[in-house]
């Protein structure tokens, strides 16, 4: 089904907070989300995924232990692009003066390309993330894909590097509205539900209308 970017945005930023995040990762991964599905990917299902597979995860476990380390790695040996994406766009002068970040067993590697066009935008130039089977590069306006399938929908890379400056060849304009299939929606609806307080009973009655109450 069709949706605009703000409804995308919306939905993903509910489904975040549902799964516990805070309410800036949250506004983040949604923004994030957005970002991808203007450029044609399907940056809902691959939130969806993303949620289900770290469902009631404690965050430490997935973020990198280091910032300043060569190599980042988290101690679940699995690492959140959602978290380590925002370090890295935080980091974005350290990315520019060592021209590299390396990041290890990164899930679903493409939701961290996002925060790559913040880091450009800060730093002025395009930074880009390799990983196997695939590289791209962004100003922070435009993206640059040269990439197979299987490596654009990868659960997890082994390893990612992010670059900066980075050379931008060909390029993909952002589009205003992105198909998202019904079951990526509804599977965000789930953990979008979480965030709902739970009726009461003069909830229920003013949700209805007036109720048994007379306003006027």
């Amino acid at each position: 089904m069709s949706h605009s970017l703000n409804e995308i945005e919306a939905m993903s930023k509910r489904a975040a907070r549902g799964s516990g995040m805070s309410w800036g990762l949250a506004e983040e991964a949604a923004k994030g989300t957005r970002w991808l599905s203007a450029f044609g990917f399907s940056g809902s299902e691959l939130l969806a995924d993303f949620l289900e597979m770290n469902d009631r995860i404690p965050p430490i476990d997935v973020s990198p232990v280091s910032l300043v380390a060569e190599i980042w790695h988290a101690p679940a040996h699995r690492m959140s692009p959602l978290i380590a994406g925002a370090a890295l766009s935080d980091c974005a002068q350290r990315l520019l003066s060592r021209g590299t970040i390396t990041m290890e067993n990164v899930n679903f590697p493409l939701l961290a390309v996002p925060f790559m066009g913040g880091a450009a935008l800060r730093l002025g130039v395009p930074v880009s993330a390799e990983w196997q089977g695939a590289r791209l590069a962004t100003d922070g306006q435009r993206l640059c894909v040269q990439a197979t399938d299987e490596a654009l929908q990868a659960r997890v890379a082994d390893r990612v590097v992010f670059s900066a400056p980075a050379e931008m060849t060909g390029r993909h304009e952002p589009v205003m509205r992105a198909d998202v299939p019904d079951d990526a929606w509804a599977r965000l609806g789930v953990f979008a539900h979480r965030t709902y307080a739970p009726a009461t009973e003069e909830s229920r009655l003013r949700g209805a209308g007036a109720g048994l109450t007379d306003n006027d």
